[in-house]
């Protein structure tokens, strides 16, 4: 048999990989600075093509910033005030890199740009270049004008709107990252000294989670440069890399610390451990990453993203497990036990065992049948939330209270009577406002108008209200409209991202337009795009998922009732865990003591990216189980002795790995300021701990004991499918030699 090259050249392969992690840092540790907050709309939608005709041809769209004047005791409307405030727009208008800008008091006193008591007013502004352009001049200046006087301390200057909102969200999720990894860190260092027992074999898991992260930062730099890649897959990439490196590092290590038990040399434990534990690995990752293939599916850069960091850190991870961490063990012998704490009971590969997860088998699968009803009406009654979840859009509210720019938008929804900075776009194709057809444009501008919901409609030939035009020349009126082409703006009074927002866009879309191309755009008309965009393209994802999930299974076990009890009870747990985060996080239960502030729906792309991850470790957790007991089945065709020792051999390896990947998740949970990251943070915390100890400890072994051995059955011709094509967990391990190595290796005496 020809030796593995961690076997063989251990220390090329750890010198190999200390270069890789420095060249990754060096090259991908500025990640953050080439992500987009954004991403959660459907870039193939109607509204983004709206929003990209009037972004192209004629420079305008939301504006970026929102600039709120309060002043303290008099008026927006006493003329040192209206003086100051008419010179800072200008000054603004003036920049470069300004592409709009209007105020209250350039555009003629308009009654929705101040506030309902009249000692507040608003100035919208927009900048030139793309979204991260846009987002970084927001930034900056909001750090200039943030809480500024306007000129002699006649009132105040706090910035918000859209961009703005987004620029502190980048900032509050780069601090959340450092926080969240200053609490997980050594949380998990603590316990995996606990778990192993030893210093060195804690410090392993870490090593590999490092090389994971820190390679896919630079793949996402890399990814970044041809399309975009949410920021928000940073915390992803930190949580799953670690936690996975930890979930693949235990099961390495521990079986590498049973073959030592069974009396093989450090050379031939590790490649014994490789040849079973690893092989286990490498299936559960397969199966992990193609739970992310799914979300490849839909168009939201924000999903996309994740699967890029979740495929390129299960790579990495599964190759730090089966060829770093193997080469780090030739390294260390025996010395894998140093600096030892307490000394776990580690028992050879097949040697009987009465531990307290063989009894909690044998428990459940005396009783298989209440068991499994129990545990499973636990689940159903659990997801039951979920019937009523809603989907919106992320806003200012995402924020926590107190945020610079959520107190500007709360200012704004509480005291003025529309939103300038949402205003729908209806784009018009083919259409002359400054010619043949601004009658026709004048009719369409005045019918919107008069819809349940409008404040007011601009356009090139005027702003309406109530059907009648208003005296107000709009100063930017000129822009918005060619020879071939007209937008108008449809200012609503409603809160864009709700039920009467949505109401709000079937109703403008079902105005008979003057172009027959008519698009419309717009916050509102996002959201109703991208949900439905994601219900059209989710039943293809699920296929997707269902299929690939099927097929490596099948491959690795040659049964086609794994596969299908694994979806089953996968699907039955998420929904469990789906219902659990719509209670919480849409009826806003626990709102103050978690710190987030509860809109009455969930973020549109945020239950799709729970049920995939959690999937995909379910499926990794499943893999662990299922390998071991087939191991056993093949042993020994006993079909409760299998189950049982399987799961006495893992169930302390799956329980810890959970325990440990649910920390770093809660951790990001606890320290995230930012709600729907709050909600990605303790929901797979508890889709976690749901799986491994409602799951993997009860419904599982209940199952495979009703099914016994059809647990391992498969048709004629699937089973000579599987014989020719497949794997199978009988492994011959006697062809190891005791070779002498050809990179020698320290000798040290003992066993942990």
């Amino acid at each position: 048999m020809r030796t593995p090259l961690s076997i063989a050249r251990p220390r090329v392969v750890v010198a190999v990989a200390v270069l890789g992690l420095l060249l990754a840092g060096l090259l991908g540790g500025d990640v953050a600075d080439s992500l987009i907050s954004g991403g959660f709309d459907d870039p193939t939608s109607e509204s983004s093509q709206a929003r990209e005709v009037v972004a192209d041809t004629f420079n305008g769209g939301a504006p970026d910033v929102v600039l709120l004047i309060s002043t303290e005791d008099g008026s927006v409307d006493d003329p040192a005030v209206a003086a100051a405030g008419a010179a800072l727009t200008g000054e603004l208008a003036s920049r470069e890199e300004v592409q709009q800008a209007a105020s209250y008091w350039t555009l003629g006193a308009a009654p929705p740009l101040r506030s309902d008591a009249g000692d507040r007013a608003i100035a919208l502004i927009r900048f030139d270049g793309d979204e991260s352009e846009r987002l970084d001049r927001a930034a900056e200046l909001r750090e200039e004008l943030q809480d500024t006087p306007l000129g002699d301390d006649l009132a105040t200057i706090t910035v918000g709107g859209l961009s703005a909102v987004f620029s502190e969200v980048n900032e509050t999720v780069e601090s959340d990252l450092v926080s969240a990894e200053a609490i997980a860190l050594p949380i998990t260092l603590i316990l995996l000294v606990i778990i192993f027992g030893s210093v060195v074999s804690a410090l392993l898991p870490l090593a590999i989670g490092g090389l994971s992260i820190v390679g896919t930062f630079l793949v996402l730099e890399l990814i970044a440069g041809v399309t975009e890649v949410s920021i928000f897959a940073l915390n992803f990439t930190t949580a799953l890399g670690l936690g996975l490196a930890i979930d693949y590092a235990l099961l390495v290590v521990n079986r590498y610390r049973e073959e030592l038990a069974a009396g093989h040399e450090p050379r031939v434990a590790v490649s014994r451990t490789v040849r079973t534990a690893g092989r286990t690995v490498v299936f559960s990752g397969l199966t992990v990453a193609s739970s992310l293939v799914a979300l490849l599916v839909f168009q939201f850069a924000f999903l996309r993203s994740f699967a890029y960091a979740g495929i390129a850190v299960v790579g990495l991870a599964v190759i730090g497990a089966v060829v770093v961490l193997p080469a780090m063990l030739v390294l260390l012998g025996r010395r894998v036990n140093a600096l030892t704490v307490r000394r776990p009971k580690v028992l050879p590969p097949g040697q009987e065992s009465d531990g307290v997860w063989h009894r909690i088998a044998t428990t459940v699968m005396r009783r298989p049948l209440p068991i499994a009803t129990v545990a499973t009406l636990l689940l159903l009654v659990l997801g039951v939330p979920f019937l009523g979840v809603e989907l919106g859009f992320p806003d200012d509210r995402v924020l926590p209270p107190g945020a610079e720019t959520r107190e500007v938008a709360d200012v704004l929804r509480e005291e003025f009577g529309s939103a300038e900075e949402s205003a729908l776009l209806a784009v018009l194709p083919g259409t002359d406002a400054t010619g043949d057809d601004a009658a026709a444009v004048a009719d369409y501008a005045a019918e919107l108008s008069t819809l349940e919901g409008v404040a007011r409609v601009d356009s090139a030939v005027g702003s309406y209200l109530d059907g009648q035009r208003l005296p107000v020349e709009l100063p930017t009126a000129a822009g918005m409209a060619t020879a071939t082409e007209t937008y108008l703006q449809v200012v609503p009074d409603v809160e864009p991202i709700s039920e009467e927002g949505e109401a709000l866009v079937a109703a403008v879309r079902a105005v008979d337009a003057p172009s027959e191309d008519a698009l419309v755009g717009g916050p509102s008309a996002e959201l109703v795009d991208s949900k439905a965009g994601l219900m059209g393209r989710l039943p293809l994802a699920l296929a997707l998922i269902a299929a690939i999930t099927f097929v490596v299974l099948f491959a690795s076990f040659g049964s086609i009732l794994m596969p299908l009890k694994a979806i089953v009870l996968n699907l039955l747990s998420l929904t469990a865990t789906l219902g659990a985060m719509v209670w919480v996080f849409q009826d806003g239960r626990f709102e103050e003591a978690l710190g987030f502030t509860a809109t009455g729906t969930l973020t549109v792309t945020m239950p799709v990216l729970l049920f995939v991850l959690a999937f995909g470790l379910s499926m990794d957790y499943e893999v662990f189980l299922l390998s071991r007991i087939k191991e056993e089945w093949d042993r020994t065709h006993d079909p409760i002795g299998s189950v049982a020792l399987g799961l006495e051999r893992t169930g302390r390896i799956v329980t810890a790995a959970a325990v440990l990947i649910a920390v770093v998740f809660l951790a990001f949970g606890i320290t995230g300021s930012v709600s729907f990251m709050k909600l990605f943070g303790f929901g797979m915390t508890l889709a976690v701990l749901m799986d491994a100890f409602v799951v993997r400890t009860t419904l599982v072994p209940a199952f495979m004991r009703l099914a016994g051995g059809a647990n391992w059955w498969a048709p004629a011709p699937l089973r000579r499918l599987h014989d020719r094509y497949g794997f199978s967990e009988t492994i011959d391990l006697d062809d190891d030699t005791e070779a002498a190595p050809t990179d020698p290796a320290p000798e040290h005496a003992g066993v942990g």
